[in-house]
């Protein structure tokens, strides 16, 4: 049996041949891990075109765009940043990662500045499993286990992030982060 290293701040990152749309050359980080209850993760890869300021009233004007988070309740928002504690209420996920905290106070330091766009990622949605669920894709080979690093969230560019965690990982995956995303330019 094939031993997987899932835990609060890893990422999965999509198989490179994976068909399902909403996780094609998908990395996610996972904010939430227990086999009791289940996995609550975001992707971090998949920009979308669209100002968060612009989905939200009473907020300050931001030039950060939203990203989607996942498939599971996509009416809501959700972010990470590396503010730490500049936040209260919000969670290390990982190393310089924090996710959440009080929403009035990230306002107030958003319109002060404080805040900036490199600081903070904002997703729609998220990705989540039941317990069990990941640890069957696990053994489906739907998934690859990699480590995070606060790099990847916030200075990578999010279209480059799938390739670049698999080319880290080195040895065969290195090789797999050079296929076309599309196999018919193969």
């Amino acid at each position: 049996m094939i031993k997987h290293k899932v835990h609060t701040g890893s990422l999965l990152v999509a198989e490179p041949f994976m068909e399902e749309s909403n996780f094609r050359r998908s990395v996610i980080l996972i904010t939430d891990h227990t086999r009791e209850e289940g996995t609550v993760g975001f992707i971090i890869n998949k920009p979308l075109k669209i100002k968060i300021s612009e989905l939200m009233e009473d907020f300050p004007e931001f030039d950060s765009v939203a990203y989607y988070g996942g498939p599971v309740s996509t009416n809501t928002i959700h972010y990470m940043h590396n503010v730490g504690p500049l936040l209260e209420g919000s969670t290390e996920i990982s190393s310089g990662v924090f996710w959440g905290g009080d929403f009035e106070k990230l306002k107030f330091l958003i319109s002060q500045e404080l805040i900036k766009p490199d600081n903070i990622r904002f997703y729609i949605g998220y990705a989540g499993w039941s317990a069990g669920q990941l640890m069957q894709e696990l053994e489906a080979s739907s998934w690859i286990t990699s480590y995070m690093h606060a790099n990847y969230l916030f200075k990578s560019k999010p279209t480059k992030l799938w390739r670049q965690v698999m080319y880290h990982k080195g040895n065969v995956f290195s090789v797999l982060s050079q296929l076309p995303e599309h196999q018919c330019l193969n």
